[in-house]
């Protein structure tokens, strides 16, 4: 009876070392897995950011055709009309 609780004992104990094992191999995973992430995450972040930078540099720019089209359309006077005007009534 004793060779057999010390056989129940030792399985025991093996089972717990093994999911000992497989807890801090699962959780050494985990950590890689969140460096992993945590890097991609950065690296997302920085490519959306250095796009958003292009894509305000373009709205930029067609947002001045477009200002320049309805002032176009409206028959606003411009800064160039206005100095002309200056200059033509200087004379």
């Amino acid at each position: 009876m004793d060779k057999k609780l010390e056989q129940l004992f030792y399985a025991v104990l093996g089972g717990a070392l093994a999911v000992k094992e497989k807890l801090e191999t699962s959780n050494e995973e985990i950590k890689a897995w969140q460096e992993k992430s945590e890097e991609n995450a950065r690296a997302f972040f920085d490519e959306m950011a250095q796009r958003g930078e292009q894509e305000k540099d373009q709205f930029k720019g067609m947002f001045k055709e477009i200002l320049k089209e309805v002032v176009g359309e409206l028959n606003l006077a411009t800064r160039d009309d206005l100095e002309q005007l200056k200059r033509d009534l200087d004379k």
